[in-house]
């Protein structure tokens, strides 16, 4: 059954590219399929490498390789001295995309803008639950819609946000893909039509790459987009090979078949280091992977089961065998490479006996569960299955028996996000804007409990330094304040914290132009490969 699967995937990507034979075409061997291509909608990497970052741009985003904003869609803007009002100035001259399936008759303008921030947060929004289930997970989770006063258009050119509160993030939040901009015209056609589940599946944005097709859990297939405001791309094609098993992505890098490859196997790095045709990109990744217990069910909820669940893991053992060297274990839910990380803080042991004697303390006895392992690789997690296993085997060493069960990548997503979700999960995340804010709010604030804070965890000493924190612009101020988060979150133990990793991408020789992030992406924007 796996090779006729593997037959019917490598069909529809020659199929796909038969006709890009005669243009230049990267290939980019990726590890999962999108959850869907309107970025708003999702949190996952590879919804966003396949949707965001291709399709579609930010007012702002990040200078390729760093976490430095830099002007995209607004040209420049300006902050009001009590850091309540942004006004930004729109870039003139941005074209929409054309497709087959729509042909733009305008510029992009303020309403475009406005129409993206709305239909996030405004109920009464016609595409604020345009997909069954839509909950804008991001822009919900980071508390947006708390902090957003108005949004308004002073000219076809000129977009004013007015905040409730002062809200430090804010620029950096505004280049993270959940906020890409989208064509207010083609919406409003969909809708007219009866057809706004489309702005699912036929994505239609403002960048460097225009949506071609999409062979579900096969091959996304792209081509320049001949209006790009930053200038058409050297390639001319660009193919999402999807690949779910790293050491088939490896051999398809090694055999020519892709030029560029996400997340490789531990085991393989050295392999392909010796590859004399290929390249190894590495920089220090800005991640965290952790096992997130549901704090509101029992016994989950009593922080001397978390402390005790803790102390029984062995997290070196799952680091050596999981990353072979590449990876070190995490105290804080913030890497070491980031500010404000607490090297202070003291990490929970590795210690079965004292284990066993606080589950029997607090009245847990032959105690039952459920560990959740993804079914992808990610950068911070390269094979959650084998570190579940581990995980198995510690715990039933205290009396603890582990069920391991694991779902299809974005129904795993869904499901791990449930209040009455059982278990403990393993997930992980990659910064999306260097602050330290993307973290510990965006994972562990009351807001985002039911969506990214998968511990279902609000505490309100610690939520009350997240608010603080973001009110205030004074860098050293807002160290303080997460340095004491940290603490909180160490005593409280919403999770185990596992690793932070070592971020590694393979690509042949012949790709130029690729820069690697800090923050995770896959972008082609100025890639280009010798013929």
């Amino acid at each position: 059954m796996k090779k006729l699967t593997t037959l019917i995937a490598a069909t529809a990507l020659a199929s796909l590219m038969a006709s890009a034979a005669w243009s230049k075409t990267f290939v980019y061997c990726s590890e999962a399929s999108p959850e869907g291509f309107d970025p708003g909608l999702y949190t996952g990497g590879q919804t966003f490498d396949a949707a965001a970052h291709t399709v579609y741009n930010r007012l702002v985003e990040f200078k390729r390789g760093t976490t430095e904003i830099e002007p995209a869609l607004a040209e420049s803007w300006d902050i009001s001295a009590d850091g309540k009002e942004y006004t930004f100035k729109l870039r003139k001259g941005v074209k929409f995309q054309t497709t087959e399936y729509f042909t733009p008759t305008r510029e992009l303008n303020a309403d475009d803008v406005i129409f993206s921030f709305e239909r996030q947060y405004k109920a009464d929004n016609p595409w604020n639950k345009y997909v069954p289930g839509a909950s804008w997970e991001y822009f919900s989770g980071m508390g947006l819609p708390d902090v957003l006063d108005k949004i308004e258009k002073v000219d076809d050119l000129t977009v004013k946000i007015t905040l409730k509160r002062p809200e430090a993030p804010l620029l950096a939040n505004l280049g993270m893909p959940f906020i890409s901009i989208v064509s207010k015209e083609y919406a409003d056609k969909l809708q007219a039509d009866g057809k706004m589940e489309l702005m699912n599946q036929q994505p239609l944005g403002t960048g460097p790459f225009t949506f071609v097709a999409y062979q579900p859990d096969a091959a996304i297939r792209y081509k320049a987009n001949p209006d790009y405001w930053g200038g058409k791309q050297k390639i001319d094609d660009l193919v999402f090979a999807i690949t779910t098993d790293a050491a088939v992505r490896a051999q398809k890098l090694k055999a020519g078949e892709c030029h560029l490859m996400s997340y490789p196997n531990a085991a393989d790095v050295a392999e392909l280091k010796a590859d004399p045709n290929l390249h190894i990109s590495e920089q220090a990744g800005l991640n965290v992977a952790y096992l997130a217990y549901n704090t509101l069910v029992a016994p989950f909820d009593k922080v001397e089961v978390r402390k005790a669940l803790n102390m029984a893991i062995n997290r070196q053992a799952i680091v050596d065998a999981v990353f072979q060297g590449a990876a070190t274990v995490a105290k804080n839910p913030i890497p070491p490479t980031m500010w404000s990380y607490n090297d202070a803080v003291e990490d929970d042991k590795f210690d079965p006996e004292a284990a066993k004697k606080m589950l029997a303390d607090a009245g847990v006895s032959d105690l039952k569960m459920k560990i959740w392992a993804m079914p992808v690789a990610r950068p911070y997690m390269l094979n959650a299955r084998r570190a579940a296993e581990l995980m198995q085997a510690d715990l039933a060493k205290i009396g603890v028996t582990a069920e391991i069960v694991s779902y299809e990548w974005a129904e795993y997503l869904k499901l791990s996000s449930a209040k009455d979700r059982d278990g403990a999960a393993i997930l992980g995340w990659t910064g999306d804007n260097g602050d330290p804010d993307n973290f510990l709010d965006t994972l562990l604030g009351c807001d985002a409990v039911g969506g990214n804070n998968r511990a279902q965890w609000c505490n309100k000493e610690f939520d009350d330094l997240m608010t603080k924190a973001k009110e205030t612009a004074d860098v050293a101020e807002r160290t303080k304040l997460y340095e004491e988060a940290q603490v909180i979150f160490k005593r409280e133990a919403p999770w185990n914290t596992l690793d932070h990793s070592l971020a590694v991408v393979p690509m042949s020789k012949k790709v130029s132009g690729f820069v690697q992030s800090p923050l995770g992406d896959f972008v082609f924007e100025g890639v280009d490969i010798a013929e």
